[in-house]
C-alpha cells in the first residue's frame, strides 16, 4: 500500500495485480509505504479504512482517494495458480505444483476450499464498511497504460515499472463447463472487473 498525502491518494495493493512493481517505483514518492507484512501490505478497503482512513480522519480532517486494480478472474486465479507453483513451496500444502489449473479452480469452486486454493477473493477486497467509502478509482489490470497515465497525471512524475514477481509459466486450460460453474457461483467477480476502468 502507499499514500501520497498531498495528492490524497491511497494505492491500495489487491493480491496479483502487479502491485510489487508499483510499490518497488513509486515507494520513494510516497508518503506512506506499507510493505509488509502482507496483512497490511494487501490491505482490503475495509481494513484501510477502519485503520489507515480513520487516522487521516482524526489528525487531519482530511481522507484519501482510494485507488485500485482489478484483475479479470480467470486471469486473477491463473497467476495464483503459477505463483503458488514455485519450486520453493513444493511439498507444502499451499503448492499447486501437482494440479491442473482445471483442478485448482474446481479446488476454488468447493466449500471449505482446500489450502492450495484458498486465496480469498477480489471482491471481498472492495467490500466496504457500513460506514465507509469504496475505492474511488478502479483499474482492469490489462489497462496498464490508463493505470500508468492516471498515477503520472496525479502524481506529477514520470514512472519506470520494473518486473517483480514473475511466475513460472504453466497451462492454463480450463473446460467450459467448470468455466461456467465459476461464473455461476462468481458473478459478483466478473462484475466488479466489468465495471472498472
Amino acid at each position: 500500500m502507499l499514500v501520497f498525502y498531498e495528492e490524497r491518494l491511497a494505492l491500495l495493493s489487491v493480491p496479483k495485480t502487479g502491485s510489487s512493481a508499483y510499490l518497488s517505483a513509486l515507494r520513494d514518492r510516497a508518503d506512506l509505504v506499507v510493505a509488509g507484512p502482507p496483512e497490511l501490505k494487501h490491505a482490503s478497503v475495509r481494513r484501510y479504512d477502519r485503520f489507515f482512513q480513520h487516522m487521516f480522519q482524526k489528525m487531519f480532517d482530511t481522507e484519501m482517494e482510494i485507488m485500485a486494480v482489478v484483475r479479470d478472474p480467470v486471469d486473477w486465479l491463473g497467476s495464483w495458480y503459477r505463483y503458488r507453483s514455485r519450486p520453493e513451496l513444493d511439498g507444502h500444502p499451499n503448492s499447486t505444483s501437482g494440479e491442473s489449473f482445471e483442478g485448482f479452480v474446481q479446488a476454488y469452486l468447493n466449500t471449505p476450499r482446500p489450502a492450495f486454493a484458498d486465496v480469498g477473493s477480489q471482491t471481498e477486497f472492495f467490500q466496504t464498511r457500513s460506514n465507509g467509502a469504496g475505492a474511488t478509482h478502479v483499474f482492469k489490470y490489462e489497462h496498464q497504460d490508463k493505470i500508468l497515465d492516471f498515477l503520472q497525471n496525479r502524481l506529477n512524475c514520470e514512472i519506470q515499472l520494473p518486473q517483480e514477481n514473475v511466475s513460472p509459466k504453466r497451462d492454463l486450460d480450463l473446460s467450459d463447463k467448470t468455466l461456467a460453474k465459476y461464473r455461476r457461483k462468481h458473478a459478483s467477480e466478473f462484475a466488479l472487473h466489468e465495471a472498472a476502468q
